[in-house]
């Protein structure tokens, strides 16, 4: 036990880690490869520094105004997203997150889960990656990787996880208590 109700493997390790990414415009993007991926969506919130100034301890109000800001960029819904990673340094964040994100209803992330549909196989896999309870939270790292594996994923290159499909990838990433930050990123392998 760490903090009821959370156990060891409830709760990602902070961890050394480096990921790099070579962004430019998507008319030059053919001069560096023959398969790019394409930013479509950004959206970044934030909260209050002070917790008891927040609305909710159920709710990542950053995650929900970031995703939607970039759900509304890329010109998509959260029912488009084929497979997602998202920042799941715990358990409890994991499963605010699905809902945050409106990948299921407030207080059906549970059911998410028993459905199957976050898995590999399943109809909207998240963190085929591990995510960050598998292979640990390089804080300065955490958002790079997980575009690093959205990249693998949209250019059917990662292997034994691979989601089957892969058109449309969204990163979250979240910062601080509660969290006080957080971004959303839209990434597709052509142009939508």
């Amino acid at each position: 036990m760490v903090a009821w109700p959370f156990g060891l493997l409830d709760c990602c390790p902070v961890t050394d880690g480096a990921a790099a990414l070579i962004v430019t415009r998507s008319d030059l993007a053919k001069r560096y490869t023959d398969s790019p991926v394409y930013v479509h969506g950004a959206g970044f919130s934030t909260n209050p520094a002070n917790i008891n100034m927040r609305a909710s301890f159920t709710t990542m109000t950053p995650t929900v105004g970031a995703s939607q800001q970039a759900y509304k960029m890329a010109g998509v819904e959260p029912r488009d997203i084929d497979f997602a990673e998202v920042h799941d340094c715990f358990t409890g964040t994991e499963l605010i997150t699905y809902e945050d994100l409106a990948f299921c209803k407030k207080g059906e992330g549970g059911k998410f889960i028993d459905e199957g549909i976050p898995y590999i196989g399943g109809g909207k896999p998240i963190n085929p990656s591990g995510g960050l309870k598998s292979h640990g939270h390089p804080v300065g790292a955490t958002g790079a990787a997980q575009i690093v594996e959205l990249f693998l994923q949209l250019r059917n290159q990662a292997g034994d996880r691979q989601v089957a499909g892969a058109e449309i990838g969204l990163q979250h990433n979240i910062g601080g208590s509660g969290p006080q930050v957080s971004c959303v990123h839209i990434l597709a392998n052509k142009l939508l």
